[in-house]
């Protein structure tokens, strides 16, 4: 099949792409986050992550894009601000360690960042005490070396919105609009530092028509689904598939 050959995958990597990619959709347009912890935690099985994240930023900017119409009313632009001059600083770090680290490591990495993040955002902390200037600058610093590494950035900002406190709607709406820009800045450092080429575009392309469906099944669960039982499972499901990465390379599975 000439797509399979043109994106250099199966055809069952193909399907596997899709299938990933519909349900980290699905999990972003409820949750406001969780789409790249899902997509490179499963992508990372058939593909390294430095091939995996280039795609996935791609698809963040444009999953933020379908958001927009559904999201637009509830952004706390004065949040998304301050987080992302953190991130400014932060990205390029988790990029160099990226680019310089070998696969298995960062893929360890990546499966490590996502069990530490989902367990605190399962367990519920919460302290109002942190909602301040420099906190938010802090995490988004945070933020954007995990996004560089793994395009991870989305979790630490949503615990930090947790543990102050902030009103579920205000958090998916912020975090979309926050990935459009963050996301768009690190695939633009991607780009000029030689980490993306044709076959990452190629890949990318076919896989944003997939995007508005998930979304718009994830927003159908934001509106009528229990919005902490449902979190919770999300976020058990990112420990599991973690804790089988790690497994994979412990054991030294293709």
């Amino acid at each position: 099949m000439w797509i399979t050959e043109l994106l250099n995958l199966s055809h069952f990597h193909f399907i596997y792409f899709i299938l990933v990619v519909l349900l980290a959709s699905i999990v972003r347009g409820f949750s406001g986050f969780g789409f790249s912890a899902i997509t490179v935690s499963l992508l990372s099985f058939i593909l390294p992550p430095i091939q995996i994240v280039p795609i996935i930023l791609i698809l963040e900017v444009a999953v933020s894009i379908f958001m927009i119409p559904i999201i637009i009313n509830n952004i706390n632009w004065k949040f998304v601000f301050i987080f992302l001059s953190g991130i400014i600083f932060g990205s390029p770090i988790g990029l160099y360690i990226l680019r310089n680290v070998p696969s298995n490591i960062s893929h360890f990495l990546i499966a490590i960042i996502v069990i530490f993040f989902a367990s605190l955002l399962f367990k519920g902390y919460k302290n109002t005490k942190l909602d301040k200037k420099i906190f938010k600058f802090i995490t988004g610093i945070i933020s954007g070396i995990s996004n560089g590494i793994g395009t991870l950035g989305g979790l630490p900002v949503a615990l930090y919105l947790l543990l102050i406190s902030t009103k579920s709607v205000s958090i998916r709406a912020s975090l979309a609009a926050l990935f459009f820009f963050t996301d768009t800045y690190a695939f633009t450092i991607s780009y000029f530092t030689g980490i993306v080429d044709k076959t990452i575009i190629y890949r990318a392309l076919p896989l944003i028509i997939v995007l508005p469906l998930g979304v718009f099944i994830g927003n159908k669960f934001f509106k009528k689904s229990n919005e902490e039982t449902y979190k919770k499972y999300v976020l058990k499901f990112l420990i599991i598939i973690s804790i089988f990465g790690i497994a994979k390379l412990i054991l030294g599975l293709n």
